[in-house]
């Protein structure tokens, strides 16, 4: 039995679940997260906790069985708490800066980049620092990793945007020329 899969998931005051067939929406106030479930993978609500449950032991059941209870714990956490990412930008002269709901970045091009703020998603910035909040884990990782990509960390310097929580290993520069 998967170990993930078997765990009830419990449900904090204020959420409300609503299981209709294969689909589930979870909803806290104005936040909403919905899903369809596999067919093979039955979910239900028994008090105030979720079960999902599988057929068999089938490898394919299995996976889909940890995965499904996986996804409906982060909407539950989700629309509870939230997630957040942070990065932080690295290097001389480069900079974002937040205008409604557009986020400049000057990151050593020959122009800035502006980056519109996706549903559903909250981009705070202050100082060299980026938080990427929301509801939706997958969308908050997307958008961070998107960040990201704007100006990959230099494995020399270190200059670019990175996770805060991510360790650089710096490369030695050059040594044959010293001597």
């Amino acid at each position: 039995m998967s170990r993930i899969g078997r765990k009830p998931i419990a449900i904090p005051a204020g959420v409300d679940v609503k299981i209709d067939g294969q689909h589930v929406t979870v909803k806290n106030g104005n936040t909403q997260l919905e899903m369809d479930v596999h067919p093979d993978i039955t979910v239900k609500q028994e008090g105030a906790e979720i079960i999902v449950e599988r057929p068999s032991d089938d490898k394919n059941h299995r996976a889909l069985h940890g995965l499904t209870r996986a996804l409906i714990n982060n909407m539950v956490t989700g629309v509870s708490e939230g997630f957040t990412k942070t990065l932080e930008i690295n290097g001389v002269g480069y900079r974002a800066t937040k205008a409604g709901n557009k986020v400049t970045f000057n990151l050593g091009y020959s122009h800035p980049i502006e980056l519109v703020e996706p549903e559903g998603i909250t981009i705070d910035v202050k100082d060299n620092t980026i938080s990427v909040k929301g509801a939706d884990k997958q969308k908050v990782g997307e958008t961070a990793a998107k960040i990201r990509s704007l100006r990959v960390p230099d494995v020399y310097k270190g200059k670019g945007i990175k996770y805060s929580d991510e360790h650089l290993i710096i490369k030695e520069g050059k040594t044959g020329a010293k001597k």
